[in-house]
């Protein structure tokens, strides 16, 4: 939603903040600009909610240079063929972003299994999306146990 979960610039109004340092992160994926709001993400911390960021692999290199706190989870298709399915599926896609987006998830995939993302560090967690709710689970699970290790409570 405009203004909640997203706000859609110009590219050259993006570039304008990125130049300015007004993201966390930010990163071209697939052709298009995407960046969090640092602002944005600082106002939701200090109230004490957690954030959660949907980032591609660049931006997620960039908030463990930036946040060293932060807990990184790498959801991962089964599989580039499922992969493949669901966004065609979404009939979102162009046969040329669908074509980038596959290129890109196939790299990401290979540095993070590899292990040589070239960031500070690795994920924390690395979850595979074969079933929604599993991976769902999975994931509410890792930020349970990650906030008891933090002495955090489970009330956000």
């Amino acid at each position: 939603m405009e203004g909640r979960d997203y706000f859609f610039l110009s590219p050259e109004e993006f570039l304008r903040l990125a130049a300015q340092n007004e993201f966390l992160e930010w990163a071209e994926y697939a052709g298009y600009l995407y960046g969090t709001p640092k602002r944005k993400v600082e106002e939701e911390l200090a109230a004490g909610r957690d954030v959660i960021l949907e980032i591609e692999l660049e931006g997620a290199r960039e908030v463990a240079e930036r946040c060293p706190g932060a807990l990184l989870v790498f959801i991962m298709p089964p599989s580039l063929a499922e992969l493949r399915r669901r966004l065609v599926g979404r009939g979102t896609e162009t046969a040329t972003s669908l074509r980038r987006r596959l290129a890109r998830a196939r790299e990401e995939i290979a540095a993070v299994r590899g292990g040589n993302w070239q960031a500070p560090r690795q994920f924390d967690y690395v979850i595979v999306n074969d079933n929604v709710e599993r991976a769902s689970t999975e994931l509410a699970e890792v930020i349970r146990r990650n906030r008891k290790h933090h002495g955090q409570t489970d009330d956000r």
